[in-house]
């Protein structure tokens, strides 16, 4: 029997923004066949530092884990958007520091999840849903070099990603700008449990997108 446990932020552990309508984990329990169990580690806030602590309270029967963490550590560099800067040379070289360091951190974490040698999926970062549009399209283009390092490091080791930016696709799907609602969260537990359910590997470099 599978036993799923989801490990990352507050795009997992969204109880507090569902105003009581039902959170992932709970989704993702209704939907998981008979036996099945689901498990919780992911914590509201947290950033690629926390997923090590979170690992620590892996159950002893867990099958497959999957990761979504990053978006914390996007909003902590969220100030680079305001930076004033001479040149847009200038700006692409602060952009570059930050994937860099979060490069670094995200392959750590990664590293470490699969110390425990159990079928590992990964999510990216999903774009969020700003009523401002220009806001949206340049925090839209901030996370691609957060996506685009997730996307590599699991190209790299050849793991099965959940790409969010194309499950939380309307304003329904978001609690606020930047947490999933329980709508979204019923998406992101489906493309959870179908991904477990065809019993992926970390052979499957495949991208899910289903919801």
């Amino acid at each position: 029997m599978a036993h799923i446990v989801l490990i990352g932020d507050s795009i997992f552990d969204n109880g507090r923004y569902t105003l009581g309508q039902p959170d992932v984990i709970t989704q993702v329990r209704r939907l998981v066949p008979q036996g099945w169990q689901a498990t919780l580690l992911a914590v509201d806030g947290s950033t690629t530092a926390e997923v090590p602590s979170q690992l620590q309270r892996l159950p002893s029967d867990a099958s497959h884990l999957v990761l979504s963490i990053g978006g914390n550590n996007a909003i902590m560099n969220a100030g680079i958007l305001n930076t004033p800067v001479k040149s847009s040379g200038e700006a692409l070289r602060g952009l570059a520091m930050i994937a860099a360091d979060f490069e670094g951190g995200y392959r750590s974490t990664v590293k470490m999840c699969r110390v425990v040698k159990l079928p590992l999926a990964v999510c990216t970062i999903y774009n969020g849903w700003f009523d401002d549009s220009g806001y949206q399209q340049l925090i839209s283009t901030a996370l691609m070099i957060f996506n685009d390092t997730i996307l590599r490091v699991a190209i790299d080791l050849k793991l099965p990603v959940i790409d969010l930016r194309f499950i939380c696709t309307s304003k329904e799907d978001y609690a606020n700008p930047i947490e999933p609602s329980s709508s979204g969260g019923a998406k992101i537990a489906r493309a959870i449990v179908g991904l477990v359910s065809k019993g992926y590997g970390e052979s499957d470099a495949s991208y899910v997108t289903v919801a």
